[in-house]
């Protein structure tokens, strides 16, 4: 499975946010790897960057417990698990936010590379 062919299987509007997220991504690690792992869109970059994901009513974002300790403040308003993020359909997806935290996840693992 490819990262177009899980998108591929949503509603065409849930494949678009999925794409926004997907595009935010790419932009914010350029040399990440696109790949599925635990059969969700993955981005590697020096390990496991950030994964996301489709459900019901909302989408799913994974950029490890520390991506989410190091931005508490900005994600207080989204439900969180450990390792997750919940952006609702019915809101906007905080794309700047996401950016940022790939951006913090990409410095994180390449500090992990050098030790």
């Amino acid at each position: 499975m490819t990262i177009d062919s899980y998108i591929a299987t949503f509603p065409t509007d849930v494949q678009a946010l999925l794409q926004q997220v997907r595009q935010t991504i790419q932009q914010a690690a350029p040399n990440a790897t696109e790949t599925i792992k635990y059969a969700i869109p993955t981005f590697v970059l020096n390990g496991n960057l950030v994964h996301f994901a489709a459900f019901k009513h909302h989408i799913g974002f994974y950029p490890a417990p520390t991506g989410i300790k190091a931005f508490e403040k900005e994600l207080s308003p989204y439900k969180q698990g450990k390792g997750s993020i919940q952006f609702p359909y019915d809101q906007p997806l905080p794309l700047e936010l996401i950016t940022k935290i790939v951006i913090y996840r990409v410095k994180q693992n390449a500090e992990k590379k050098k030790k």
